[in-house]
């Protein structure tokens, strides 16, 4: 699989997630529609699927302009709040792009309805790739809008902390160093922290896709 990192307006990601043997692509929260057509031709891929995250403007609000972009989409969410919606899913639903298998990850709190996708491709060596929204930020969390700490510590320990050691994660939001910085204060004397708000400084916008959390 590769996936193609878009940013998009103050600090949010996109991305586009294309299966390399199909050329089949998925398109994870597209705020910019425009974008993302700019992408799927820069790339020669055929962009079937919509990957919602949950319901807020910046992850969501782009879903109806694209399907008029790009007529035929299947827009998956885990709410109906999501706009252009045509495939609710819930907890360990599971569907393809291209040869990907998709599996849908249930984790309420910062909304209701958020889901994450997890990524698989059989037979293959490169690692699993999970897609997190505003549940799981590196070195941080979702605001808890909608739900309690205890479903934060069950979307965080129990659904995504079991995923396989190797996946990597792609999350929402730009706000690695800014939470570094609050690990920072809590904890002064953490030399973890001191490294990876160096590593962070440094890397920038790359974050999601250089070095574990």
């Amino acid at each position: 699989m590769k996936v193609e990192l878009l940013p998009a307006l103050t600090d949010n990601y996109m991305y586009l997630l294309i299966d390399e043997d199909t050329k089949e692509a998925a398109i994870v929260d597209p705020v910019e529609p425009q974008k993302v057509v700019d992408a799927v031709k820069k790339h020669g891929v055929k962009l079937k699927t919509v990957l919602t995250t949950h319901h807020h403007w910046d992850h969501a609000g782009g879903n109806e302009k694209l399907v008029k972009l790009m007529p035929g989409l299947t827009v998956y969410g885990g709410d109906d709040r999501v706009g252009a919606l045509t495939q609710k899913v819930t907890h360990y639903n599971t569907f393809k792009v291209g040869s990907l298998n998709v599996k849908c990850l249930f984790t309420p709190c910062h909304t209701s309805g958020h889901i994450c996708y997890f990524v698989t491709k059989e037979n293959s060596t490169e690692p699993p790739a999970v897609f997190t929204g505003d549940t799981l930020f590196v070195a941080g969390c979702g605001k808890f809008f909608e739900g309690t700490a205890d479903e934060m510590y069950k979307a965080l320990i129990e659904v995504l902390g079991r995923l396989p050691p190797e996946t990597r994660v792609y999350c929402g939001h730009e706000y690695t160093i800014n939470n570094l910085k609050f690990a920072r204060h809590v904890e002064p004397n953490n030399e973890v922290i001191q490294k990876k708000l160096a590593w962070a400084k440094v890397s920038n916008s790359s974050l999601t896709r250089e070095g574990p959390l």
